[in-house]
């Protein structure tokens, strides 16, 4: 299977590539993929299950960043023409959340591969908001076997 032109701003194409479904889907573009790097993106929105009071909150955040993870290992099945494997959080090793967006906000989350062996992905994560920092952190995710 071929790379897709990036941006993939399909949102049912993005969700097809990773575990979780509605309401609990918290990507909804894929604006870059290479084997080191992937950028996600999400539009804050009112059906969120995250959202209150129009502020997307810290618990989504950070599940947007894991599903960001998702997402790179998503699309390199789907590359593969394989299933997308669901995973999980390992472990956070660092979170740091220094501004929570609000309603209409896109979120574009940038994952770097730290390192990658057997089911485990060690990644460094930042989230933006209109080139501003908004969050930051490094987790480990682990394939469900």
């Amino acid at each position: 299977m071929e790379y897709k032109t990036m941006p993939i701003l399909d949102k049912t194409f993005v969700e097809q590539l990773i575990p979780q479904k509605f309401p609990f889907v918290m990507v909804d573009k894929l604006l870059m993929f290479s084997e080191e790097e992937i950028t996600a993106g999400l539009t804050v929105s009112e059906d969120s299950i995250f959202t209150k009071e129009a502020i997307f909150q810290e618990a989504g955040l950070i599940e947007h960043m894991a599903q960001s993870v998702a997402l790179y290992t998503g699309y390199q099945y789907y590359l593969k023409q394989e299933p997308a494997p669901t995973g999980y959080i390992g472990s956070i090793k660092t979170i740091e959340i220094l501004q929570l967006p609000k309603l209409g906000d896109q979120i574009e989350t940038t994952v770097n591969i730290l390192h990658e062996f057997m089911g485990v992905t060690l990644v460094d994560i930042s989230s933006k908001v209109n080139d501003v920092e908004i969050a930051r952190g490094q987790m480990k995710t682990v394939l469900a076997s």
